[in-house]
């Protein structure tokens, strides 16, 4: 059971009298899982599009007992997930408190040698308690470069020197995992450790001992180790022991958000930027459907690796420079509010290369560039053939030409669109009903969208220069 936080005991004959109960890692988490269950507390805050899928998996593994890997491609919360298991963990854990014993040794029923003797030779009353913090017995690491004494252990020469046995677990360096007992140890890239290291893991695992240069050093070790992977190396032949996977209690498979409105959810709640402030911004339902339509088009898009995923951090990242890009326009030209455009979208190669991962086979030479042009068209004519089921834009080609051009630009002021409306009035006040506003900022960004939206289905031309955009309907009369 948990203790309460206010006088905690300081030793155990104290800490017995309260009625502290030991158990294990996995009881404990599986005990607090079961009172927020009960209670309808949200289990996983900050998770969007896994209530249905991933959750009920997790719900099971824990109740299960089981240690858990994350099976996923990039950027779908699998080490958020992992992270966030450690709010089922008691506020705070107590541990023989003695400069000597070289993990948080359980009171009841200490693992090592160190505490054993603590506790035999001591009253109660003198034998001293501490208390070890939730958020302090969860860790992690990533697997390239993890060697095997970082997480397991190493033999200690200075120790050896002075007389110690090589087959005593007074001669050991500890490493993570063993100094996490009674805590949780998650391994981020499992396929790219080193093989040594895996076979100590599944030591850990399946014998909750530490064998360290062929000494084996019997520790009852509690720990709750997770995994994650992407399932392109995971289950490549040879990058992961069969052992080690045999002893994973639980495969939890990951995905991408299945509907574009939990994308964009996603994407507002995790982007760091504040649209209020001095210099506010309105963010058109558009554009938000764009930006996210981009990443649904690069996941499916034939000229980008499928096998290494499209990260949801790629979507944040173009949110937020849409955004900035809106914002620095506002501040320039003195207008408020800042309403993100299509020619905004001009600016997403900052945000974006580096994230995507070309496929050698499909992109036929084409560059990292080239194929984001052709994903963002993509994405704007996926849009815009929505609206025009609802809207009725179609028309706007046909009523919009006798050779208008349209000059447009992330630096255009909003006013100058208003000559753009006049041309044709009745026919823009149609389109306009996309986002019924009066506001020029927000109408500027209505037209843009309607003409970039023309341009991606082929109904009239363009042609880009520094910075700006012409529109021209003349060969398409």
């Amino acid at each position: 059971m948990a203790v309460a936080t206010v006088s905690r005991p300081t030793n155990l004959r104290d800490l017995i009298a309260a009625g502290w109960v030991s158990k294990s890692v996995k009881q404990e988490l599986r005990d607090n899982f079961l009172r927020a269950l009960e209670s309808g507390d949200e289990l996983f805050p900050g998770i969007v599009g896994y209530d249905d899928t991933v959750i009920p998996e997790i719900n099971i593994a824990l109740l299960a007992g089981h240690d858990m890997l994350f099976l996923g491609e990039k950027g779908q919360a699998k080490s958020r997930l992992m992270r966030l298991l450690v709010r089922f963990l008691d506020e705070s854990l107590p541990y023989l408190d003695d400069p000597a014993i070289p993990l948080h040794d359980d009171p009841e029923k200490p693992i090592t040698s160190a505490g054993r003797r603590l506790v035999a030779s001591r009253d109660p009353q003198d034998v001293p308690i501490a208390w070890w913090p939730r958020a302090e017995r969860y860790a992690e690491r990533l697997a390239p470069g993890t060697k095997f004494a970082d997480i397991i252990g190493e033999i200690d020469p200075a120790r050896l020197a002075g007389g110690t046995s090589m087959s005593s677990e007074e001669a050991l360096h500890l490493g993570l995992i063993p100094r996490l007992h009674r805590g949780i140890f998650a391994m981020n890239e499992l396929p790219e450790l080193d093989e040594l290291v895996q076979v100590g893991m599944f030591n850990i695992l399946e014998e909750r001992d530490v064998q360290i240069r062929g000494y084996p050093v019997k520790f009852d070790i509690d720990v709750m180790l997770l995994f994650s992977a992407n399932p392109s190396t995971y289950n490549r032949s040879g990058k992961v022991i069969p052992q080690l996977k045999d002893r994973i209690g639980a495969v939890i498979h990951t995905h991408y958000p299945r509907e574009r409105d939990l994308g964009i959810r996603m994407v507002e709640q995790e982007a760091g930027i504040d649209l209020g402030g001095d210099w506010p911004v309105v963010v058109p339902p558009f554009m938000k459907q764009i930006v996210e339509q981009v990443t649904i088009a690069a996941r499916k898009s034939k000229f980008i690796d499928q096998q290494s995923g499209v990260s949801a951090r790629f979507s944040i990242a173009n949110y937020e420079t849409m955004v900035a890009s809106a914002r620095q326009r506002a501040v320039r030209l003195g207008e408020t509010p800042a309403v993100p455009r299509i020619s905004d979208l001009g600016h997403l190669y900052t945000s974006s290369l580096g994230k995507l991962e070309l496929d050698l086979m499909g992109s036929h030479q084409m560059t990292e560039r080239q194929v984001l042009d052709a994903v963002i068209a993509e994405a704007i004519a996926s849009v815009f053939e929505e609206y025009v089921e609802s809207h009725g834009l179609d028309s706007i080609a046909r009523v919009f030409g006798a050779g208008v051009k349209v000059e447009v630009g992330d630096m255009v002021p909003s006013a100058a669109y208003e000559g753009i409306v006049a041309e044709v009035p009745a026919l823009w006040e149609r389109a306009l009903e996309v986002n019924v506003a009066r506001d020029p900022a927000v109408r500027a960004s209505c037209i843009e969208f309607v003409l970039a939206g023309l341009y991606a289905t082929d109904r009239i031309s363009r042609v880009q220069s520094h910075g700006r955009t012409v529109y021209d309907t003349e060969g398409f009369r």
